[in-house]
């Protein structure tokens, strides 16, 4: 069974600086995609940067030039950096890792429980 732990998040003023970081454990032959996502009450749930298995990196243009995700392979492990904050990205960011199968025919997408980040005016 694979689990997806997210950590990092909290309470930081605007201009404020936050890192949060997402493991995954258990039986995992290969991942493929790494991403962030955050969702507030009453909204859908968003993406707010990935990173393919090669590297190549997506953001969403609201955190374009603030944030910056990166992966180390060696520990299933993805991160998020994240700078200059507002108040408007206080959110529960998610973590989601796209696992492969042991065949590495299927993947599978694993979902951490989430972390809240406030950022307050």
């Amino acid at each position: 069974q694979v689990q997806v732990v997210e950590s990092g998040g909290g309470l930081v003023q605007a201009g404020g600086s936050l890192r949060l970081s997402c493991a995954a454990s258990g039986r995992i032959p290969s991942i493929d995609a790494m991403g962030w996502y955050r969702q507030v009450p009453g909204k859908q749930r968003e993406l707010v940067a990935v990173i393919s298995s090669g590297g190549s990196t997506t953001y969403a243009d609201f955190v374009k030039g603030r944030f910056t995700i990166s992966r180390d392979n060696a520990k299933n492990s993805v991160y998020l950096q994240m700078y200059s904050l507002k108040p408007e990205d206080t959110a529960v960011y998610y973590c989601k890792q796209t696992i492969r199968s042991s065949n590495l025919v299927f993947r599978y997408d694993y979902w951490g429980q989430g972390t809240q980040v406030t950022v307050s005016s």
